[in-house]
């Protein structure tokens, strides 16, 4: 893949900002837990040394952590790199055959957790766990003194070179974050030292955290952008973060926000949805940035969340494969020049730095010219390191040294960046691709949304004898009757072909979603192929 340009190494940065900072808290999570960076510093140094001691096994390369947002699960990850290992956050939103797919797959030996987490969620990993609840009492007086004295005596270069900084290379895996199988099976993207510093570079030049920052972090730590940004970027840049396990509990979100004067938030338009409806507008009056992404957001949802909070979000972009960020709108507060020249709503901004994109034919790969729409790829240092033990997957997906995202989209001349849709969910009806979101977003407006702020309707396809595919929806009971949604549809100017017939429609209780916020594409699929199909 493509070399990133940074040479410093991740881990590096992050001992010299954890050394350096001089905020009252570094980090906090809705249990009390509240530290500075050298508190941080010192109790990630105090579990590396118990767990190359008394758990890692030598030729132990992958460790599983099973943990939500928190400073404990922070602090496990940055243990386990500065132990030279590869983490692996599992996500605890699957069934436990999942699990133990991933676990599988991973070779893990062993998953670091938490006993009360595990309680609370009824999975069973498929492999040995370590709780931290029991090595708080084996974490002795000595590996606590001696992470204090070596956090408080050696330079930030020092330490990394004690803890075998110095043998790392950029190229070597840092993490493995398995997708989040919205369209099939979830495979193990390795994303290197490389592939996350080139990003938090990337975060630093469009973003600028800075010491006044706080970062809301809620998304989980086995979804990228959480781990990339809300983690790494957090945490080696001169902001702070205040973590909270659930990006769907949004009394005690606004609670966390009024209490650390949160000022970036990451989301998705649903979760904006729920915050809306259930934050009080003084809770968010701090926010400055807001970034959402894993949908298109509704311009209604972007006027309303500004008009309750003070704030308007923009729209960023990326993939698990990515490291996660390709591009971002910058807020107007943000802007190095012009305020208002790197946002352009309905784009997901332009790529961040040493990034590039282009759009390619789906007929043939020629690359398009700018301004066309056509299958979008990418190409820089967060190109990952490819997919876990499956060359042939990886090779599916690359085009040289460009990622095939499986997204549609338009490279505007200027550089910004329009998605239009993702491949899988374009349907070739009648030799025309028709797009599934375009049809949604009319459905949605003619609809509103239910008092959850969710979707009400998503749309799917089946296979068709005489035209190819057949359009579906699925949908929550409708304020009004199929006939009268499909006259609106009608007057909306979408095209014959975008309008799906009477028969087509099927009634579910809720829109299947995956954990991290993102449409289960795969479940709309199989709900429609099991109504309609069998």
């Amino acid at each position: 893949m493509a070399t990133p340009n940074s040479t410093r190494l991740v881990t590096e940065q992050l001992i010299h900002q954890l050394k350096s900072s001089a905020s009252p808290f570094k980090i906090a999570d809705s249990t009390g837990a509240k530290l500075t960076g050298q508190d941080l510093l010192t109790r990630i140094l105090a579990l590396r040394r118990y767990l190359l001691r008394e758990v890692l096994a030598h030729d132990e390369q992958h460790v599983g952590v099973f943990l939500p947002p928190s400073v404990a699960c922070v602090a496990t990850n940055f243990a386990l790199a500065f132990c030279n290992r590869v983490t692996v956050n599992l996500n605890y939103t699957v069934t436990s055959a999942q699990l133990k797919v991933c676990c599988e797959t991973a070779g893990l030996k062993h998953v670091i957790t938490s006993r009360k987490f595990m309680e609370k969620v009824q999975l069973d990993v498929g492999c040995p766990v370590v709780y931290l609840e029991d090595l708080k009492d084996k974490i002795s007086l000595g590996d606590k003194v001696l992470a204090a004295l070596n956090c408080k005596l050696r330079s930030a270069s020092g330490l990394h070179r004690m803890l075998g900084g110095n043998l790392k290379q950029i190229e070597d895996p840092l993490t493995i974050i398995f997708t989040s199988g919205s369209t099939g099976v979830p495979k193990g993207v390795v994303l290197t030292h490389g592939n996350i510093a080139s990003n938090v570079d990337g975060i630093d030049a469009s973003i600028r955290l800075n010491e006044r920052d706080v970062v809301l972090g809620i998304l989980p730590l086995f979804h990228s952008f959480g781990y990339t940004v809300t983690m790494w970027a957090a945490m080696t840049l001169p902001s702070a973060v205040v973590f909270h396990y659930s990006p769907l509990d949004a009394r005690q979100i606004g609670k966390l926000a009024e209490q650390y004067k949160a000022t970036v938030l990451l989301a998705t338009p649903t979760f904006l949805r729920n915050y809306i409806r259930r934050v009080e507008p003084h809770q968010f009056k701090t926010l400055d940035v807001i970034v959402v992404g894993a949908e298109k957001m509704p311009i209604e949802v972007a006027e309303e969340f500004e008009k309750t909070f003070g704030a308007r979000p923009v729209e960023g972009y990326g993939t698990t494969e990515l490291s996660p960020l390709v591009s971002v709108n910058i807020p107007p507060s943000r802007s190095q020049s012009k305020p208002g020249d790197g946002l352009r709503e309905g784009t997901v901004g332009r790529p961040i730095k040493h990034v590039f994109a282009r759009t390619v034919s789906v007929d043939d790969d020629s690359p398009l010219p700018e301004g066309h729409t056509g299958l979008l790829e990418i190409r820089g240092p967060n190109v990952m390191q490819g997919y876990y033990k499956r060359p042939d997957l990886t090779h599916d997906v690359m085009h040289g040294q460009w990622y095939r995202t499986g997204d549609m989209g338009i490279v505007h001349p200027d550089g910004f960046i329009e998605i239009t849709g993702r491949l899988s969910r374009f349907s070739k009806i009648g030799g025309e691709m028709v797009p599934h979101i375009q049809i949604e977003e009319t459905i949605a407006r003619i609809l509103g949304p239910n008092e959850e702020g969710t979707l009400r309707a998503a749309v799917t396809a089946v296979p068709d004898p005489k035209r190819g595919e057949r359009l579906i929806v699925l949908h929550t009971p409708l304020p009004m009757s199929k006939r009268e949604l499909l006259n609106q549809m009608s007057k909306a100017d979408l095209p014959n072909l975008y309008i799906p017939s009477e028969d087509s429609f099927l009634e579910v209780t809720a829109i299947p979603e995956l954990g991290t916020g993102k449409l289960d594409l795969k479940g709309l699929k199989d709900a429609a192929m099991k109504h309609f199909m069998s």
